[in-house]
């Protein structure tokens, strides 16, 4: 990150409470950048040829056994016929509208910034909407397949659709929001919406953070494995002296293990947004 870029006089300190131990142990710290513009893309479902949304891999195998997250990318118009997965999916909308429910339910459409999701064996269907839809999808085990509505069984988690105006946006720097900001902090603050799991040391989470406009800071893994997909925004991103600044575009992604320094800024053209999953404590400092 172009150091110019950030003041000697640090304005705020957003710490992610409750996300774990902030400490800077000398634990090795990994990390990969992977661009939208650089995904490989094939068919998700190649059962159904032609009429297959399109698939991205962003991280892991979604054949293998692991968990893996990758872009779902279906053309305008698209709408599956009722079926089932084995595996339980979690998704936030990136561009278009997406309509994911039961075969008979009306249609809700999400639009960007929304999350939803579906559990194993639960008959549903899946529409799109727009000249370009896209989403993130994550499994936290694969491998990832399209099942006949035969085979359709309750096994007991319930589907969550959660429309991007209906999120909860805490303060960062309180999200409990016990304090009062101060007087002075008339710009506007940094914002997370938590959506799953529990944050905290050796957990499991996910959330997504707000970066208003202009904001220039750094997102921190304490010790943790830290995944970040971008649903909102083009946030020029680097990591702490591993390699030269670039601006991501929605769908774009980054990790990192231990200890590691991600420098994000938003720019003046608009806020961003990005879906946070982490194994582990982070926290977001912002100049």
């Amino acid at each position: 990150m172009r150091r110019s870029l950030f003041p000697a006089r640090v304005l705020s300190a957003i710490t992610l409470v409750s996300c774990g131990s902030t400490s800077k142990s000398a634990a090795a710290s990994t990390s990969e950048v992977v661009l939208a513009s650089e995904v490989e893309w094939n068919q998700l479902n190649p059962a159904r040829g032609d009429a297959s949304p399109r698939a991205g891999t962003l991280w892991g195998d979604r054949q293998g056994t692991g968990p893996t997250g990758f872009l779902f990318n279906p053309v305008d118009g698209f709408s599956s016929p009722p079926h089932i997965h084995n595996v339980s999916y979690r998704g936030v909308v990136i561009e278009g509208l997406v309509h994911n429910d039961d075969p008979e339910a009306a249609e809700m459409w999400m639009p960007a910034g929304s999350f939803w999701t579906q559990p194993a064996g639960e008959l549903h269907i899946t529409a799109a909407k727009g000249p370009r839809t896209l989403a993130y999808i994550e499994i936290d085990e694969g491998p990832y397949l399209v099942l006949p509505k035969e085979q359709a069984a309750d096994n007991g988690e319930r589907a969550i659709n959660v429309h991007a105006s209906n999120l909860v946006w805490l303060d960062v720097a309180d999200p409990t929001g016990a304090a009062s900001p101060p007087e002075s902090a008339t710009a506007p603050r940094a914002k997370i919406a938590f959506l799953w799991g529990s944050p905290g040391a050796g957990q499991l989470s996910g959330a997504l953070l707000k970066l208003p406009a202009g904001f220039t800071g750094e997102l921190r893994s304490n010790d943790a494995t830290l995944r970040a997909v971008v649903i909102q925004g083009r946030p020029r991103h680097a990591t702490a002296g591993a390699r030269d600044p670039q601006d991501l575009e929605p769908g774009s992604y980054f990790v990192s293990t231990g200890d590691a320094v991600h420098e994000l800024e938003s720019g003046e053209g608009g806020e961003c947004i990005l879906y946070v999953r982490a194994e582990g404590g982070f926290e977001l400092v912002g100049w």
